[in-house]
Parts: structure tokens; C-alpha cells; sequence
């Protein structure tokens, strides 16, 4: 915990003066209930206490390092033993405008009626037994004598069994505060003698504001980004966000931006992460290879780069979820727009995957002999994994395809690029044999057909082959197969088909599209078909855009399951329940026939072939 208000020992600020520097975690210490930040929820119980008079025998403090546990534990010996010299403070009061007669000691751990002990150091029977024989004798001074035992947890047993009785019928002037953060490996008989309280960890946009206040007072000119990446550096901990502020000001010898920050803490260039994110969801490996290499160059860590991209990934989860997410100051500009984007876009099947595989992948390279090696066979695994379909999506295209012979997903020429392995996994559900995938199946994400395309013989003149489109589906199915998640994305959900004809395609925008994406489709379009196209936006209303019509498909599919009479005898069964996804499984196939189906002599092996 850090004081917003005044330093509690000013004249020890800078070089120029006689005092030593202290650090900002010390000079900004709160000293009272009114500079805790970030835990109301204690200030209000701890208020209403002292106010009805209900204020027990013991506390006990829990939470993550540096968020304030011994400083509430030396505010609330201040508040229990609060005096004015006058008299006019009865009791224990939480309204401490003004230094008291008890105050300044206590804050500075000298007082003789406020005993301090660090149990990582004093973890022995006898420690405890001292304040069992000296809690018998009244205070000297002050009101109350307070006994505050910091990493209680690391007491011994029997120090612990010795604590008990004195812990249940203490005399009246005696009060303990403990602090820990491992609140799971105290004893439960101790627990229940003490009231809890959980110190929350500090949100990044309170602790974005405090170091402002902090940063104004001792004169520094920081950037707002500099102080979102410390703040979400610090992780809740309001003595860390102190520390790499301290360590900032002096590293930056000057105004502290972010590029320093960044630089300092070893952290990747934040707007170069989101564009790996995109490479990566584009299914454009080598750009995300370049981008890799280029942070790797400059000195990222791999890990470190891996982590950011694991951080973004859950951003745009979270903002898809909860939109209002995007609104978190505590992240920069850059990132809330660009993650809104790839929110409205990217499937929450593709978000899952890439954390899991980025999840798994970072303790791959944290053990990886050659680190920058392994980061790169992550991204390629995330690229070229990230759309392959889900087990059920795997079941409705081999439904689909009605039992069609062989064939490998996408055609020929994606076959050694495209990795067929997982597609074992999701066949795994109907038989224990390996299937392969059909060429005719809908797409990972949306329910289009993949273009039947075979590659046509190359132009004797030496010209590129030319790819045959001959509908808008095929389009978006080609951009699947490219693996271009944005492109298939905006196909999908934000242009309505006019009309179309080979080469020329006139769609209608969604009012949230992008005009600025047309001309970067038709380059897409001309580079993956090898023919120039012409795309006009026109001011028709055109067809419902595919991700309505699957939408709608799934609704209608809802109502006519919950129509079945015996969907509505299970539903009358059931209160509350409802229809909430309706699949088509796939009819399993004896396991000695399902070679002729395929139509294949040789037994199926599990193979790449296979697949």
C-alpha cells in the first residue's frame, strides 16, 4: 500500500538534501485508513467496527506480496491507540485528520506497546511463549498493547498449538494482527479465533493513477503508456508498481517513456506483438517469422515475447466476451482499438487454441536447449493449427461428404503445407480408426464448402497458372485454405453478395466495415487466383451476409428440435431447461467395412496419407 497524499518523511526526498534517499516505497507509505488504496472493502468493515464497538481480539491480513498487509496492521495499532494530546479522542477511531501522541512511534515501529515480530525468523516455541508471559502486563502509554506477527504461516507447530489459549481469552488490552501470504498453511484452529480479511490486489487503472500522483509530486514527466505497462508489470502489487517506478526514473535519467519501460523490463515492442497476433491469424507464417526474428534481433527474450502474445490473446478474449473491457485505460490506445477489431472477427474456437497452444508452448521453450528455435515451431503450430476444425465440425463434413473416396483437404497443392495429424484426434469420436478429411467439407469457421479446385496445367508461355472461382463461397473457402482468418472473417460477416462473376465481384459493406479493405482484396484475390479482379462496393442491399444465414440456420434448427415431441416431453421434465445446440452425428461404420467405403484396398494406418 503507498500513500497518495503526503510523503510521511519529506525533507529525505532528493540527492540535494541532508537525508539519505529513500525509495519511493517507503516515502509514500500510507500512514493512515484514508491513503489505503484499492481496499475498501476493509476500510468499511474496519469503520463500522470501531463505530459499534465490535472490534475483536485479533485480526488476520492475507494477500499477494506488496499489497499492504503489514502497513493496514501498523494503521490499525495507530487507529486502535489513536490520542490527542488535548484528550478529545476517547477510543479507537479510524478518523485520524492529524498526527496523534502514539502515532509518529507507532508508524516508525518504536513504540514499547506496539511489538512487531517477523515469524520467518522467529518461528520457535520460546518466541511465542515471550508474548505469552509478557501480554499479561498493561501498556505503558498507549491504550491497547498490539502485537503484529508478519509470515505467521511461518510459525512452528507447536508455536502455533502455544498461541491458542491466549488467542481466545487475551486480557482486554491486548490486540494481535497477523500477516501472511499463505493464509492455506495456517491452522484452522488459529483461523477461527481471528477475524480475516483478504486484501485485494490493486487494479491496473488505481495504481495507473496513484503513480500519476506520485510522479507529479516528485517532479517527473512520464508517459501514460509508460505507466500502464508498469502498472500491469507490477500485477496487483502496489510496492513492485513502486519499485519499477523508482527503477524507471533513474533508467530513463529524464522523462520516462514507454520505449525505456519496455526496454528496462526486457518487454517486446507492445504494437509489434499485435501485429504477430495478426500474422499468426492471417496464417501468414512468414511474416510472423519476420516479425519474430526482427524482436528477437533487438534483444526480446522469446519467452518474454511468447507471454505478450499469450496477454494479447487473452485481451481480445476478454474483450469479445465483455466488450467493455476495451475501455481499461490501463492498456494503450493502440491496443483497445486493434483488439475491438480482431474481437468482432476471430472466432472464439481460434482465441481458445492459440491460448492453449501458446500455454503449452511457453514451458516448451522455457526447456528448449535453442529458446528462439522453439518459439518459432510454436507460431508455425498456432498458424497452421489455428482453423482446422473442432471433433463435431470434423463429424459433419465426413457426414457431408457421404462417404466419398479419399481425398486430401484444400487439394494438392496445400497438401505438404497444411498438417493433417490432428484431424486423428477429431476422428477419434465416431471410431477408433483414422478417417480423412473431404475435399467438399465446410469450413473450421462458418459453414462454407471448400472450392473443389484441381490445379490446372501450367501456361506453356510460362504465365501462372490460373485458379477457376465461379461463386462467393469458393471465395471464402479459398481464403480458409489460405488460412487468412481476417480475410475469411470480413467475407463472412461484413459484405453482402450483390452479384458475382468470375473476376468481378460487387458486394454491399455491413454499416462497421471497412471501405479501406477493398483494394486490399482484390490483391489478395489476384495473388491466390492468379487473374486480376474488380471489386465495387454497391448501395444495394444485396443477399444476407453467410454469417446470418448460418446464424439463422442454427435458429431454425433450435426451433425444430424443441418442436420434436420428444424434445418437449424431456423439456417438460426438466424445468428450466432449455435447447441450447442441436448436432447431426454421423452414423459410425463397422470397423471391417470402413477401407471399401472409402474406397481404399490398403488398410488405413493412421498415416499422413491417411488423413
Amino acid at each position: 500500500m503507498t500513500d497518495a497524499g503526503a510523503p510521511q518523511n519529506p525533507d529525505s526526498a532528493g540527492p540535494a538534501g541532508n537525508a539519505p534517499y529513500r525509495v519511493l516505497a517507503r516515502k509514500y507509505r500510507p500512514s493512515s485508513f484514508d491513503d489505503l488504496i484499492g481496499q475498501e472493502a476493509v476500510v468499511r468493515t474496519v469503520s463500522n467496527a470501531f463505530e459499534t464497538g465490535r472490534i475483536p481480539q485479533a485480526w488476520i491480513l492475507t494477500g499477494v506480496r506488496g499489497v499492504g498487509k503489514t502497513t493496514t496492521a501498523r494503521i490499525l495499532a495507530r487507529a486502535l491507540n489513536y490520542e490527542m494530546p488535548d484528550g478529545s479522542v476517547k477510543g479507537p477511531t479510524i478518523h485520524m485528520p492529524t498526527l496523534g501522541v502514539h502515532c509518529q512511534a507507532i508508524m516508525e515501529s518504536r513504540h514499547m506497546d506496539v511489538l512487531e515480530m517477523d515469524a520467518a525468523s522467529h518461528t520457535g516455541v520460546d518466541d511465542v511463549r515471550q508474548i505469552n508471559d509478557s501480554v499479561r502486563y498493561a501498556p505503558a502509554s498507549a491504550r491497547y498493547k498490539v502485537y503484529i506477527i508478519d509470515e505467521v504461516h511461518m510459525l512452528s507447530t507447536a508455536a502455533f498449538n502455544a498461541f491458542l489459549k491466549t488467542l481466545e481469552e487475551p486480557p482486554e488490552h491486548a490486540k494481535f494482527v497477523f500477516a501472511t501470504t499463505e493464509i492455506r498453511k495456517v491452522p484452522v484452529t488459529v483461523l477461527s479465533r481471528c477475524q480475516r480479511f483478504d486484501l485485494r490486489r490493486v487494479e491496473a487503472d488505481v495504481l495507473m493513477k496513484h503513480l500519476a500522483n506520485i510522479a507529479a509530486k516528485e517532479n517527473v514527466e512520464i508517459e501514460p503508456e509508460a505507466l500502464g505497462i508498469i502498472a500491469r508489470a507490477a500485477e496487483g502489487s502496489v510496492r513492485d508498481s513502486l519499485s519499477l517506478l523508482d527503477q524507471a526514473i533513474a533508467h530513463a535519467a529524464g522523462q520516462v517513456k514507454a520505449d525505456a519501460v519496455r526496454q528496462m523490463l526486457g518487454l517486446a515492442d507492445r504494437t509489434r506483438v499485435i501485429d504477430l497476433f495478426e500474422s499468426l491469424a492471417r496464417g501468414d507464417i512468414a511474416a510472423a517469422f519476420k516479425e519474430f526474428r526482427d524482436q528477437y534481433d533487438v534483444g526480446a527474450d522469446p519467452i518474454v515475447v511468447l507471454s505478450d502474445l499469450a496477454e494479447f490473446v487473452n485481451f481480445v478474449t476478454r474483450v469479445k466476451i465483455v466488450p467493455a473491457t476495451a475501455d481499461n485505460v490501463a492498456y494503450g490506445e493502440t491496443e483497445r482499438v486493434r483488439a475491438k477489431e480482431f474481437a468482432a472477427k476471430i472466432s472464439m474456437r481460434v482465441l481458445s487454441r492459440m491460448w492453449q497452444m501458446l500455454l503449452k508452448g511457453i514451458t516448451e521453450v522455457q526447456g528448449a536447449t535453442r529458446p528462439a528455435a522453439a518459439a518459432e515451431m510454436v507460431l508455425v503450430r498456432i498458424a497452421y493449427v489455428a482453423d482446422l476444425p473442432a471433433p463435431d465440425e470434423a463429424i459433419r463434413m465426413l457426414e457431408q461428404n457421404g462417404g466419398g473416396s479419399p481425398v486430401v483437404s484444400g487439394g494438392g497443392a496445400a497438401r505438404s503445407n497444411a498438417p493433417s495429424a490432428p484431424m486423428a484426434s477429431a476422428a477419434s469420436v465416431t471410431s477408433a480408426a483414422p478417417v480423412r478429411m473431404p475435399t467438399s467439407s465446410p469450413s473450421a469457421f462458418g459453414g462454407a464448402a471448400r472450392p473443389q479446385m484441381a490445379a490446372p496445367a501450367p501456361d506453356p508461355q510460362g504465365a501462372a497458372p490460373q485458379l477457376r472461382i465461379t461463386s462467393f463461397t469458393q471465395l471464402v473457402a479459398l481464403a480458409s485454405q489460405k488460412r487468412d482468418v481476417m480475410t475469411k472473417a470480413a467475407l463472412e460477416g461484413d459484405m453482402r453478395l450483390v452479384r458475382f462473376e468470375e473476376g468481378r465481384l460487387e458486394i454491399a459493406l455491413e454499416p462497421n466495415a471497412s471501405k479501406a479493405m477493398v483494394t486490399e482484396l482484390a490483391r489478395k484475390f489476384e495473388t491466390w487466383t492468379g487473374r486480376r479482379w474488380t471489386i465495387i462496393v454497391s448501395n444495394e442491399q444485396g443477399q444476407p451476409t453467410l454469417r446470418s444465414v448460418n446464424q439463422a440456420a442454427k435458429q431454425e434448427h433450435a426451433r425444430t428440435a424443441e418442436a420434436d415431441p420428444r424434445v418437449q416431453e424431456v423439456l417438460s421434465r426438466f424445468p428450466g431447461a432449455k435447447v441450447v445446440e442441436v448436432r447431426k452425428l454421423a452414423p459410425e461404420t463397422p470397423e471391417s467395412n470402413i477401407n471399401a467405403d472409402y474406397g481404399s484396398d490398403d488398410p488405413i494406418d493412421g498415416s499422413d496419407d491417411d488423413l
